[in-house]
């Protein structure tokens, strides 16, 4: 199913259908110029639902848009590559570095996850010798990322910067401050490959639900398979691709940093069509290792600590996660009673009007 103009209201899946979330389009090129309505409109899909497509189609974005499309030309040649060589180094840290098929828990109890990522963080490709993939670690590949990261980067600190004008803060309280170039971070360029399943056979599949460590998501996927779950709803449903635009959502960072008033948008992701390869690019902006904030526990604790705690979590056996604190997985999002399709799947999907 390729990019939707027009999505549906529903499609099927599994055996039943399951709706299309609408969604507010936020225009970048507005937000440069801290245009009044826009700034608006973006606070209130922050603190209502958090999540918005981010329309890149003006002369600003478009570069953004390149970036996204040589990206996924590097991804393409990546994951081609033999296993020894996409996992030279392992997974550094939390955020650096190759997850193999199978890392994660899946979608589904016993299962595990159907993907494979390889993760960039911004501090780590401005090292003189980063520990990235030889099979990555050319000229041209090495620009690619450096330009994707860099540009991402921008995106998000100018939504950070239209959030701050918008909720009224000033000086050191405004967003960005806790967002600095120059100070540790954990963000990151992470290039996701989703492998075609069999759900009658296989144990790999889709990406378990949760909310983003990051402070804002930088999403882009031409292919369906993102589900959203909106603050107060009782199923997940599907995030329609859109033409030149990106998914972005409130991670956990932004919403203890607001006082808890921007939502952490809960979402996973499912194989719409299961024979299918899927790619997606996230850019993770986080706050810097130090910021202190009261978390979803209300403990004040450090963005780093934060991080590593969820992570650890989000990697863990079932029996482990029990163990951490509820709201963890979710930052600390309410869920209702879940409505969740069957198990068994087919392997084609039709949309329903």
């Amino acid at each position: 199913m390729g990019i939707a103009m027009d999505p549906p209201q529903s499609v099927e899946w599994n055996g039943t259908k399951v709706p299309v979330y609408p969604m507010e389009t936020v225009d970048y090129s507005l937000l440069l110029s801290q245009d009044p309505a826009e700034v608006e409109k973006l606070v209130r899909c922050c603190e209502k639902e958090g999540f918005f497509y981010l329309d890149l189609r003006g002369i600003e974005g478009r570069r953004v848009l390149e970036d996204k499309e040589a990206t996924l030309d590097l991804m393409y040649r990546f994951f081609d590559a033999p296993l020894e060589a996409k996992n030279e180094f392992g997974l550094i840290a939390p955020h650096l570095g190759y997850e193999p098929v199978g890392s994660r828990r899946g979608v589904l109890d016993d299962t595990r996850d159907g993907y494979e990522m390889i993760k960039v963080s911004r501090d780590e490709i401005q090292r003189d010798s980063p520990k990235i993939p030889a099979v990555l670690k050319n000229s041209p590949d090495m620009k690619i990322l450096e330009h994707a990261i860099a540009n991402s980067n921008t995106v998000t600190k100018v939504i950070l910067s239209a959030l701050s004008t918008g909720t009224g803060r000033t000086g050191a309280d405004r967003f960005e401050n806790m967002h600095r170039n120059d100070r540790p971070s954990t963000s990151t360029l992470a290039m996701m490959h989703y492998i075609p399943s069999d759900p009658s056979k296989t144990k790999n599949i889709g990406h378990q639900k949760h909310t983003d460590i990051s402070s804002l998501t930088l999403l882009f996927s031409d292919q369906w398979g993102l589900q959203i779950r909106p603050p107060g709803s009782r199923e997940f449903g599907f995030v329609a691709p859109k033409e030149g635009c990106a998914v972005m959502n409130v991670g956990d960072s932004l919403r203890f940093a607001s006082g808890h008033t921007m939502q952490s948008c809960i979402h996973r992701v499912v194989p719409l069509n299961y024979d299918e390869h899927r790619y997606s690019i996230a850019y993770f902006l986080r706050a810097e290792d130090q910021t202190m904030f009261t978390d979803s526990e209300g403990r004040y604790i450090t963005a780093g600590q934060w991080h590593d705690e969820k992570f650890f979590a989000f990697k863990a056996e079932a029996a482990v996660q029990a163990l951490a604190p509820s709201s963890m997985l979710l930052g600390g999002m309410v869920e209702g009673a879940e409505v969740e399709p069957p198990k068994a799947a087919p392997t084609s999907v039709k949309a329903a009007a």
